[in-house]
């Protein structure tokens, strides 16, 4: 495990952020990501959000801390995680993507680095403010945001080998799949609970009978 997690792949994670394009070249190519710290940013960054909600001032932030559920969010961040990853694997397969689904995972993971590291002083420096300086909190956040789209942006493109056009496409129906997965899933969940109640219905009749 420690090689996941060397001084390396830190490094090598940082590097990424200054350096997009070489640095997922050298994770699709050389191997220099790592997924398990990779998948460690995205509970990060589930972390940060969370306590962003219950932490920042009420001046900038309207949720009641008492209705934040932590393990619920960062559930749904893992989900989300696993449903797009999934998703433009299986339409970068049938789209010539170069990509291997570790290798989006990377990306993605990596790519929430900038928010995470625009979140935690955003938040505190929201303790700080006064109703008329929200710009200061919006403007760090939405520039983490906004850095971590462009890096997300540039991995996929550089994994996959596609042009930016090509990229915004994959992207969009990579949405579209991620649906699809969750309509399918719902549909195998009722299905699965049908038979189930079918069975204990017969379960249930046999009993009397007998």
């Amino acid at each position: 495990m420690k090689k996941y997690f060397s001084k390396d792949k830190w490094q090598f994670m940082f590097y990424t952020m200054t350096h997009p394009a070489d640095g997922f070249y050298e994770i699709r190519h050389r191997e220099q990501g790592s997924v398990p710290l990779a998948v460690a940013m995205v509970i990060l960054f589930s972390i940060c959000f969370s306590m962003n909600r219950m932490l920042a001032s009420f001046v900038v932030n309207d949720v009641d801390p008492r209705t934040v559920d932590s393990l619920r969010e960062l559930s749904a961040v893992l989900l989300l995680y696993l449903l797009f990853c999934v998703g433009n694997w299986s339409i970068t397969c049938l789209m010539e993507g170069e990509g291997r689904l570790k290798d989006i995972a990377i990306a993605v993971g990596y790519s929430l680095v900038p928010m995470i590291v625009t979140m935690v002083p955003a938040t505190i420096l929201s303790q700080g403010i006064a109703d008329n300086e929200e710009a200061f909190y919006t403007m760090l956040i939405v520039v983490g945001i906004g850095y971590s789209v462009i890096i997300a942006l540039i991995g996929i493109m550089q994994v996959h080998n596609y042009t930016l056009g090509k990229t915004i496409v994959v992207l969009f129906l990579t949405f579209i799949a991620m649906f699809i997965i969750i309509f399918v899933c719902l549909l195998l969940a009722d299905l699965v609970n049908q038979i189930y109640n079918f069975f204990y219905s017969l379960y249930t009749e046999i009993i009397f009978r007998n």
